[in-house]
């Protein structure tokens, strides 16, 4: 049985973890970014810190937009996360509530997987067997990272070369 590493309830970002998604938005030469999370309170606080950190880089956040873990269809939610058309996507939150996201994201909008940098809650093998993941990536606590390649998602430890 695969098991995720680092998935789980959103929690604080560690310093690793925030400085590997910076540098993995970073390396998609985002300039505008859009910043996703779910409704709860450590999700809300870390997208705050990924936004934060994205500015101080001389970035800018077009918005920070939240959604709930279970709802009707996500429609209004993925909509606003795609406005603006931002060069990519952040994303914090939890493993069942992204599922869902994706799919209406995948559905409904013009949202790419592979511009989207997610945090270590969401290393998930879920994530690889949803179906509309791939090119996803993102970071681990300890400052490696995973990316979601066919239906794996594949993790490369801190200081591993990718």
């Amino acid at each position: 049985m695969t098991q995720a590493i680092d998935a789980g309830a959103p929690a604080r970002l560690t310093r690793p973890e925030l400085d590997a998604m910076i540098g993995l938005l970073a390396g998609l030469t985002a300039g505008t970014v859009m910043v996703g999370c779910s409704r709860d309170e450590p999700a809300r606080q870390a997208a705050r810190s990924v936004a934060d950190a994205w500015e101080a880089r001389r970035g800018l956040v077009l918005d920070v937009v939240d959604w709930p873990e279970t709802a009707a269809s996500w429609l209004r939610q993925a909509r606003r996360f795609t406005a603006h058309g931002p060069d990519a996507w952040a994303v914090i939150g939890q493993v069942g509530g992204w599922v869902s996201m994706g799919r209406r994201l995948t559905a409904s909008t013009t949202w790419a997987a592979e511009r989207t940098v997610a945090s270590a809650s969401l290393a998930d093998p879920a994530l690889a067997t949803a179906g509309c993941f791939l090119g996803l990536r993102g970071a681990l606590r300890d400052g490696g990272t995973w990316r979601v390649s066919r239906r794996l998602l594949i993790h490369h430890p801190a200081g591993e070369a990718r």
